[in-house]
């Protein structure tokens, strides 16, 4: 038995996390899953608790890529303030899902429609008439499964799967519970399709016809003690999203830090006044060093080497320093970043290099000028603890960079802090155009009952998707709109349909400018990469001794390659199609289980992308020059080199003037 639990002595009971992110992927065997992170900042887990953290724990040696679970518990807020994690050793535990997929039904994604100064505009009906008849009406469109219910212990194999798109049955995703009763939702496997063969996508987020196997809906549970009537905890929510391609690589704004925002201008939570170096700080910037492994640009202007990059010791010491001979680098620092209080002026030479909300107006010909939102800015407390440091006022706390507790260490007090946060931290919070995981309807208040818990709507029902031929900005947010609370659907339904168009449609500026100095501004890179460290690249800078091969290490480390390049086809259109069945072949950037002394000891690089370094006779070529030094090969490295591997078949290519 597990703790004693009186239940006379509970004050309330709640499902945690508040709202759990479930991700697809493509393997398919019943235990190829990972488990979200449940530490802020914390790796995802394997089904045994172990950390996921290598190429291993999230592919299969054929590549394919496993799905993320969200896993939900039950917790009792006890009357004297503590609080204890109710499992199967305590009491009976049933628990209900409903989930929905409602993006064909619903309204076209054209800009967040918060955005201030008119720029929100009213979005029209996807997949209306004059686009196209849907035979038995509008609601052919929505993917609404039964809800499902299970309890027990390690119960398996109940299946989303009599939700239909066009007719087509659509599997959803499945509710298992673990060894004491937890419910683990795995979602879809990533499949996308039209309604019929032969429909081509065209567009980045509202393709005419197409579904996908996102989801989103409340997670509810009814604990019963031994001889005591059922009690309804308060619900949770889970969401489904895309695969995240660069696993334990936090973006600059969280999700957590977006809807953090919300919660402070509605009271909810409130302003320390007080600045950590190290949580408030150094976190900053960290996590735009990290961005290194996913954009050239942001590589070079706050990447390894640079005068910020917050992985090197003599960079931290300055940044740690608050004396007041400091305070005119400090000041020189902040002046680099984008003010998110500025709503007036459009700045481009600042920091984040990232796209905003209002990307759009970038296109815009002079005299007129970009909104101030067409780039992202930190987030205003982001920027306050910024201007706290560049004063000096702030506490030195640093010990070295943070690693994430083991979660079975914390007590349940800590467990359920971090349950409400740890997914959203590893979410995107923008930009929100719409988004690579969820969108802009976070920040609306009225979707929240309080700090980082949802307002759960009563019932398993779907959520209404009729308001007319058009929605307006003003309906949208408002009291008593369509995100006055959440039901089955709610969250994912602004989201690019299929998901896939719009992960690849989303680039860098590499992209959009091809005349850009550097690759930057980026939209998603955290989860979809621009450009990459390749494997082949990371083996050479590898297997060369940095004592006579400096400059060789040096070539290959800064070297990028395209993320998309295998899918690239030859247009947009041809990449976008690519997309939907090929997405599994992208490369994941994940660290080295054994990296090089050499080598910066956080370096990621891509892994698992279709084919190996050595298949490709260029590499050979390479190694075999830098072998005619035999004192540049590391003992050991040679060897692996020296193995025949085949080349890879089945890769489309081009003719001269194909492209």
């Amino acid at each position: 038995m597990g703790q004693v639990l009186d239940p006379q002595q509970i004050d309330a009971i709640k499902v945690y996390p508040p709202l759990g992110l479930a991700r697809v992927g493509n393997a398919a065997g019943d235990g190829d899953f990972v488990v979200g992170p449940e530490i802020i900042g914390g790796p995802a887990t394997l089904p045994d608790g172990t950390p996921a953290r290598f190429v291993e724990d999230f592919r299969l040696a054929d590549g394919a890529i496993k799905r993320q679970a969200a896993r939900f518990r039950v917790y009792a807020h006890m009357k004297d303030g503590s609080v204890l994690e109710i499992t199967a050793d305590h009491a009976k535990i049933d628990w209900s899902v409903a989930v929905a997929n409602l993006k064909a039904g619903w309204y076209e994604f054209n800009q967040a429609m918060d955005l201030p100064d008119g720029m929100g505009q009213p979005a029209a009906q996807r997949n209306r008439p004059d686009q196209i008849q849907v035979p038995g009406g509008r609601r052919m469109l929505d993917i609404v499964p039964t809800p499902l219910s299970i309890e027990g212990r390690d119960v398996s194999g109940v299946i989303f799967g009599d939700g239909r798109f066009w007719n087509t049955p659509v599997y959803l995703g499945e509710l298992r519970t673990d060894a004491v009763g937890r419910l683990l939702f795995l979602g879809g496997r990533g499949l996308s399709a039209p309604f019929r063969r032969g429909v081509t996508p065209l567009t980045y987020a509202n393709n005419v016809g197409w579904h996908d196997d996102i989801s989103d809906g409340p997670v509810r549970a009814t604990v019963t003690f031994p001889g005591r009537p059922p009690i309804e905890a308060e619900p949770g929510y889970v969401a489904v999203t895309p695969p995240n391609f660069v696993p334990g690589l936090a973006g600059l704004v969280t999700m957590d830090d977006a809807v953090r925002e919300a919660f402070l201008a509605q009271g909810w939570l409130q302003d320390s006044g007080t600045t950590s170096f190290t949580e408030d700080v150094w976190s900053i910037f960290d996590r735009l060093t990290g961005l290194q492994w996913v954009d050239h640009g942001l590589f070079v202007i706050h990447g390894h080497g640079s005068p910020i990059d917050a992985r090197d010791p003599d960079v931290i010491a300055r940044l740690r320093d608050g004396s007041a001979a400091n305070v005119a680098w400090r000041q020189s620092v902040l002046a680099l970043f984008r003010d998110p209080g500025n709503v007036a002026t459009f700045v481009e030479d600042r920091i984040p290099q990232i796209f905003g909300d209002a990307v759009d107006t970038l296109s815009v010909r002079p005299p007129d000028q970009p909104a101030p939102q067409a780039l992202m800015s930190v987030t205003p407390t982001q920027f306050r603890h910024l201007q706290r440091w560049a004063a000096g006022n702030f506490t030195d706390d640093w010990a070295g960079p943070p690693s994430a507790a083991a979660f079975d260490t914390l007590t349940p007090l800590e467990q359920v802090r971090h349950l409400e946060r740890a997914a959203l931290h590893d979410c995107l919070g923008g930009p929100f155009h719409p988004g690579i995981e969820l969108t802009w309807v976070m920040r609306i208040p009225h979707l929240w009952k309080g700090a980082y818990r949802l307002k759960v709507l009563p019932g398993m029902g779907s959520a209404r998707q009729d308001w007319g031929a058009s929605l307006t900005p003003e309906m949208c947010i408002c009291a008593g709109g369509p995100h006055d609370g959440v039901a089955a659907g709610s969250l994912t339904r602004f989201m690019g349909v299929p998901w896939q168009t719009d992960g690849v449609s989303c680039n860098s500026a590499a992209d959009y400018s091809p005349w850009t100095f550097l690759s930057m501004p980026t939209f998603w890179g955290a989860r979809a990469p621009d450009q990459v460290l390749a494997q082949a690249n990371f083996r050479r800078a590898a297997a060369l001794d940095p004592a006579t091969a400096g400059m060789q290490i040096g070539k290959h480390f800064t070297y990028r390659s395209d993320w998309l390049r295998d899918i690239r086809g030859a247009d947009y259109y041809g990449r976008i199609a690519a997309s939907i069945t090929q997405w599994a072949a992208l490369g994941m950037i994940l660290p080295e289980r054994n990296p090089p002394a050499h080598l910066p000891p956080d370096t990621r690089f891509e892994q698992g992308r279709r084919g190996v370094a050595g298949s490709d006779l260029k590499y050979r070529l390479v190694a075999a020059i830098e072998s005619l030094d035999g004192s540049a090969v590391m003992a050991g490295l040679a060897a692996e080199d020296a193995v025949e591997e085949p080349r890879d078949p089945g890769r489309p290519g081009f003719r001269q003037g194909e492209v």
